[in-house]
């Protein structure tokens, strides 16, 4: 598969009141708690809520109403979530917040991270320390010591056969692997992925490793507003030192039992002993493109992963318009002003709410002061959400685009 198999070790919240909410289990508190590091065997009564309170409850989240189409019935993935990419709109969702093993989706993340500090046409010679503590049964791309490689090429390696020994050299170059680790957790902080603990930058199975799959969304939603990241994740094959290296994302690359899907162009999938089969994917169609992201189906048959992650895009694409949204994803901390937040607005992330779109707090009625000071405010809210919505406008690859056209 495509990511290490290890071996003896195991801000729209509130739908109209005339929508019926479904809900699998009872509500829980609103408030997040604050968990440990490591994945239970049953959702927690109590997650986060950033992205809005329904996101923070254990089961299904979805509103229905006329129009809108039933969610598919088969569905067997301990967490799930379907959004749209563009406006950050969650359309449906199922445990988002879980803390789970990620397997290589936490490569997301790893890229997001590194991909700006290393021009592609960059020569790096493999020492052998750099493939020192790649795991034990980890999917490699035939990284060798000694040989010089391009950064594009470890960048191929790592998109396309989730090449652990390709992420221990690219983390070598950014001063190694404990240094990586740190980078990837703060980038994470910036993006207000929370639930994410990072022991290991290639999704290698550790003990108190997780994130969840509103984490992942967020990753794969920050890493397509780069081009090379959207140009590495949709390639289907090319050519590697070993000879033709193929992308192991199977709604991209087809299987005998899954046809490539309409309109997809990436991104990342991953399995391991801890984790099961993890996926994020990312297609168009129509003009209108959604994340999707499946972590862990209990339904152990072959690229059972893709088949339903196939079902819920299809489900978002039919939906998209219509479904009444249960929360959102939220921009990273950089797209939000710093301007003093009302108190509703002033809660972070993690207490409650959405906790990304602060606003300008009322004026006191003392005059011209207090009005401009409003104003002023309001004007910071609307350029930093402004330069987010229009760097969110992200163009996907001309081939994915053609696909996308019945």
């Amino acid at each position: 598969m495509s990511a290490p198999k290890k071996t003896g070790r195991r801000f729209l919240l509130a739908a109209p009141a005339a929508l019926l909410s479904l809900s699998v289990t009872a509500p829980a508190a609103l408030a997040a708690p604050s968990p440990s590091a490591s994945p239970t065997a049953t959702p927690p009564a109590r997650m986060s809520t950033v992205g809005g309170e329904r996101l923070g409850q254990p089961g299904t989240q979805v509103n229905l109403a006329p129009g809108v189409p039933v969610l598919p019935k088969d569905l067997t993935a301990r967490s799930w979530i379907v959004s749209d990419a563009e406006s950050g709109e969650v359309l449906a969702a199922h445990n988002a917040h879980w803390r789970l093993p990620p397997a290589s989706t936490l490569k997301m993340l790893f890229a997001d991270t590194l991909l700006p500090r290393f021009p592609k046409t960059m020569e790096h010679k493999v020492a052998p320390a750099d493939l020192a503590g790649v795991g034990v049964g980890s999917s490699v791309v035939g990284i060798k010591e000694g040989r010089s490689y391009t950064v594009r090429d470890l960048w191929l390696g790592v998109f396309l056969r989730s090449g652990n020994d390709a992420v221990h050299v690219l983390s070598a170059m950014n001063d190694g692997v404990a240094q990586t680790v740190r980078d990837m957790q703060d980038h994470a902080g910036e993006l207000q992925a929370l639930d994410t603990h990072v022991i290991s930058p290639d999704g290698y199975d550790e003990p108190g490793q997780v994130s969840s799959a509103y984490d992942l969304t967020l990753f794969a939603r920050s890493g397509l507003q780069k081009k090379d990241f959207r140009d590495y994740c949709s390639t289907v094959s090319a050519r590697f030192e070993s000879g033709e290296i193929r992308n192991t994302n199977r709604l991209l690359s087809g299987d005998t039992d899954v046809p490539v899907y309409q309109g997809i162009a990436g991104v990342k999938n991953g399995n391991t002993t801890d984790a099961g089969a993890t996926f994020t994917g990312v297609a168009e169609r129509n003009g209108k493109v959604l994340l999707v992201t499946v972590m862990n189906p209990q339904k152990h048959e072959h690229n059972e992963v893709y088949k339903e992650s196939a079902k819920l895009l299809d489900w978002g694409f039919q939906a998209a318009g219509k479904v009444t949204p249960v929360g959102e994803l939220v921009p990273p901390r950089n797209a939000v002003p710093s301007a003093a937040p009302s108190a509703s607005a002033g809660r972070s992330a993690e207490a409650g709410g959405s906790g990304a779109r602060p606003v300008a707090g009322a004026t006191s009625g003392s005059g011209g002061v207090g009005t401009a000071a409003a104003i002023a405010g309001g004007v910071l809210v609307l350029l930093a959400g402004g330069a987010f919505l229009i760097n969110r406008r992200w163009p996907l690859p001309d081939l994915m685009r053609r696909r996308s056209r019945p």
